[in-house]
């Protein structure tokens, strides 16, 4: 009597069990989300970061390995032949040519120390414009635009809801032109996104649309040419954007960035 009465409190605990999860299962069936694309409109770097002291180091070491193994050119052979001749002979030789060897290397030395490498820090760098490419040269930049949320307004990525019939794919390329106009040019890379984030609706949202959140899929794209005209935008290097994405958006998007 008492092993039937365990038997049937234990099936009936199993019941609820089953009954509980076949509830949350139907709610989960239940659910509706949007499905939006966003795009990561990258710029490559344009110049090499600087090297710091170890990486300087190994550079001198290398060039000067490279110095000790090199051959010989044409004007160091030259120029040694040069040396070699009489006093008489090299007579002979300038009268017949109108520049020697050590002429032809004192002009070069000149010309190098005329020379002039363009700066790190441009004008836009100085200025702190974030709607230029031509700053911070030795970094990848990222378009974000200013778009409404709700009720208030963030830089985020460019994004927009997938239609009907839409792939995601086909939807970010929509997006890139729609949000950033005609004039950008960028190469959206593959089928499957890079990144995912979601988030859900206030209650008031979701009574209205009747879905209960967003999942956002990121799409990388680089960037060929040309300027957005249709937004307010910013290109931005990783640190800035840490510092101006919404906190949960900004963790899901930012480990998928080079620095």
């Amino acid at each position: 009597m008492f092993r039937n009465t365990l038997r049937l409190v234990q099936t009936t605990r199993n019941i609820l069990i089953i009954n509980k999860a076949n509830l949350k299962t139907c709610k989960v069936l239940r659910e509706k989300w949007d499905l939006l694309t966003a795009v990561v409109i990258e710029r490559k770097p344009i110049i090499s970061p600087a090297l710091n002291d170890l990486e300087k180091a190994f550079q001198d070491y290398l060039s000067e390995v490279e110095f000790e193994r090199s051959l010989k050119n044409n004007t160091e052979i030259k120029l040694e032949k040069e040396k070699s001749f009489k006093p008489s002979e090299l007579e002979d030789i300038d009268q017949k040519a109108t520049q020697n060897v050590q002429d032809f290397i004192d002009l070069c030395k000149e010309e190098l120390s005329q020379f002039k490498s363009g700066e790190r820090i441009t004008v836009a760098d100085k200025s702190n414009d974030k709607k230029s490419l031509n700053r911070k040269l030795e970094k990848y930049l990222v378009l974000v635009v200013n778009q409404k949320l709700g009720n208030q307004n963030y830089f985020i990525l460019p994004q927009g809801e997938r239609q009907d019939g839409e792939t995601l794919r086909q939807c970010a390329e929509r997006v890139l032109k729609e949000k950033c106009g005609n004039n950008i040019k960028a190469q959206i890379y593959g089928n499957i996104p890079c990144g995912f984030y979601k988030y859900r609706y206030p209650k008031e949202i979701i009574s209205k649309k009747g879905s209960i959140g967003a999942k956002i899929f990121f799409y990388y794209a680089r960037y060929t040419s040309g300027q957005t005209t249709e937004c307010e935008y910013q290109w931005l290097d990783k640190s800035e954007l840490q510092q101006i994405l919404p906190e949960k958006y900004k963790k899901s998007l930012l480990p998928i960035l080079f620095d």
